[in-house]
């Protein structure tokens, strides 16, 4: 490749003339947002210990009441972005958040989508649109782009979960806001229920739900029993995995976000390859090795790490009697939507 130039070697006078003009010259920083053969990432490998998160975010709960807070987080994140931008990778936000027993995050909405993965507690509940999820550890509730929803504690306990937004992406198009609302009424009618069994929807001449999101709670419960049925009937595939979808149009659960669960035999190494988007890998039960290029984190149940897009990944269970679960969040559907989406299969994994 012919050097570009640098903006040294033109004289600042020419670049004060541009700069008043508010023009810039292209060719001084074109491999910069142009690299070869691969992307320039802000997002570096990370971990969160959950160890380390769970006693602050509970000094939190004794040092913030609810009704100043409204939402009770810690974000997790990514040193590459800055601590300042609150972001994980380039599109995905996380943050842990705290509800104490007895509290109510007020009803609002907002532009960004987000989806709750239970970490620990029981009592607490989530309304979205009128449908009243309960949480459980290892749910999954959406809370998507402009539905109200609000968090509610009944139990007796502390309620924790981890909170994947697609936030940054929102913010940098510039059309990331919220609206406080009043407390919901609760509906009848729960989509995990209605949407209980694969491969059976409800046939329309009783009701379809007529929502964009008909299912808003995935129970951890079901995802467990899918993979372990699929690691029985297959033995010979190494990647047992399952995608969160829609259940009336089998897209992804939803539309920037793409979000899984993945166990890992007693004892298995796994290597997935190289993929643009970035990877969120939180251990719902278990435990898992993430070995990514020089880095290695040790993650025990409810730690969370984040590998940025295009980096090889592997996965082990240390255990050599136990399965290891984990929850994935990435951002395959905005690739894909945009048409960046790629896979460098090196080593591709035996996958159903």
């Amino acid at each position: 490749m012919n050097d570009l130039g640098r903006l040294e070697d033109l004289p600042a006078d020419y670049v004060a003339d541009l700069r008043a003009l508010n023009l810039v010259p292209l060719w001084p920083s074109l491999r910069g947002v142009l690299p070869p053969q691969i992307p320039s990432r802000q997002t570096k490998a990370t971990h969160w210990p959950y160890k380390t998160i769970k006693p602050l975010l509970l000094k939190a709960g004794e040092l913030t009441p609810i009704e100043k807070a409204e939402r009770r987080v810690l974000v997790l994140a990514n040193p590459g972005h800055g601590l300042d931008k609150m972001q994980a990778s380039a599109a995905m936000y996380l943050g842990m958040q705290l509800l104490l027993p007895g509290e109510w995050a007020p009803s609002h909405r907002h532009t960004p989508n987000a989806v709750r993965m239970v970490v620990e507690g029981e009592g607490a509940w989530t309304t979205v649109d009128g449908e009243k999820c309960h949480m459980e550890r290892g749910d999954l509730i959406l809370t998507p782009t402009g539905l109200w929803h609000e968090h509610g504690h009944d139990g007796d306990q502390p309620v924790i979960w981890l909170d994947v937004l697609d936030l940054p992406l929102a913010y940098y198009l510039e059309v990331s806001y919220h609206l406080n609302g009043t407390r919901q009424d609760v509906l009848p009618g729960r989509g995990e229920r209605a949407y209980a069994r694969g491969g059976v929807v409800p046939t329309p001449v009783f009701g379809r739900s007529g929502k964009r999101y008909p299912m808003l709670r995935y129970p951890w419960a079901d995802a467990k029993a899918a993979l372990l049925s699929i690691a029985a009937d297959r033995p010979d595939v190494d990647a047992v995995q399952v995608t969160y979808t829609n259940p009336e149009t089998g897209e992804d659960a939803e539309n920037i976000l793409g979000f899984h669960a993945l166990m890992l035999r007693p004892g298995q190494t796994l290597t997935l390859p190289a993929r643009s988007p970035a990877v969120v890998y939180h251990v719902i039960e278990g435990g898992a090795t993430v070995a990514a290029g020089s880095q290695r984190f040790d993650l025990v149940e409810a730690d969370t790490c984040c590998i940025p897009g295009y980096t090889a990944t592997t996965l082990s269970n240390p255990s050599a009697s136990q399965p290891a679960f984990l929850f994935l969040a990435d951002e395959s559907p905005l690739h894909r939507k945009l048409g960046v989406y790629e896979v460098r299969p090196d080593n591709q994994p035996n996958m159903p």
